[in-house]
């Protein structure tokens, strides 16, 4: 392990936390937050937390010498969280809380994750400034995790992004997905009524402490530079990746039978942070080039063993 100060990656066992870790392990001691599963990648530690209790968080991050809490935690599925309203305000917003409380009471920076789910999708480029509209328990809880967040550490930087990139063995990504049945001529149907900015999970990483290091605090959109369609995202996956775009069939949200509601627009715009950075955060494909090159890496050899 290297002599760096610590890193703490709350979820440190899901898809960003894992990305995170393996992307920053070089320059932090990483220590990634275990909830249900145990297995960490080589090179990082895995800590149990006590996500709501303020106070057991506090001395946890005190033995930690933490340069950085990442709070990745999160209770992500919008049906389950329309399902179990109580249980999606409890991890979505109650620890939010807690974390948000032991970093301020150790003076320890927080980056906390949000989502670009906010708003209603009625319109194109969601700046920071837009009032928020959610539409469903899950937008409402991540919207109320962001005010917590800054009530109880008014220096926390608020992120909200949309990522993807390799997953672990146990739960994969969104573009694993898409990946994995083209290279098995199965048929995926994708959105073209849903926009994104997707940004790959270790450029989001590396933006992230870029904006740490200038000492942004608040909320900044960290997404990617090109807003798409869900179609479009995985037409550029087939392209880059040589696999047969036939495969990917155009559907609808609007179409969509029994799912809850859901945002068409989801799109930030990234100008103050390419702003305060001095520099573009990079396209889709651009993005998909580096996941491209991730496949046979170090970083995707020890997700796939957890």
């Amino acid at each position: 392990m290297n002599s760096h100060r610590g890193i703490l990656i709350t979820g440190g066992t899901g898809l960003l936390g894992l990305n995170w870790g393996q992307a920053v392990k070089d320059r932090f001691n990483v220590t990634l937050g275990l909830h249900q599963r145990r297995g960490v990648p080589p090179g990082t530690n895995g800590l149990d937390l006590p996500m709501n209790d303020a106070g057991k968080l506090t001395e946890a991050i005190e033995a930690l010498d933490l340069e950085l809490v990442v709070h990745a935690v999160g209770m992500t599925s919008v049906e389950a969280c329309e399902a179990d309203p109580q249980t999606a305000e409890s991890v979505n917003v109650d620890m939010t809380a807690a974390i948000a409380e032991a970093c301020q009471k150790t003076d320890t920076r927080l980056v906390h994750i949000s989502t670009d789910h906010l708003f209603s999708g009625t319109r194109h480029g969601y700046t920071e400034e837009l009032e928020i509209e959610p539409v469903n328990v899950y937008a409402r809880t991540k919207a109320d995790a962001e005010k917590v967040a800054l009530e109880r550490c008014p220096d926390a930087l608020i992120i909200r992004t949309n990522f993807y990139g390799w997953g672990p063995s146990y739960r994969p990504s969104f573009s694993d997905w898409i990946i994995s049945s083209l290279r098995t001529g199965k048929k995926v149907r994708l959105f073209n009524d849903v926009s994104i900015t997707p940004m790959l999970a270790t450029e989001l990483a590396r933006s992230v402490h870029e904006v740490v290091a200038k000492r942004g605090t608040g909320i900044f959109n960290v997404a990617g530079d090109d807003a798409v369609t869900k179609l479009d995202f995985g037409r550029s996956i087939a392209e880059i990746f040589d696999l047969d775009p036939d495969l990917i069939e155009p559907g609808r949200l609007a179409d969509a039978k029994g799912l809850v509601r859901r945002p068409h627009d989801m799109s930030l715009s990234n100008a103050k942070t390419r702003a305060l950075l001095g520099r573009p955060l990079g396209g889709v494909k651009e993005h998909l080039q580096i996941l491209k090159k991730q496949e046979h890496s170090v970083l995707t050899r020890e997700l796939a063993n957890l």
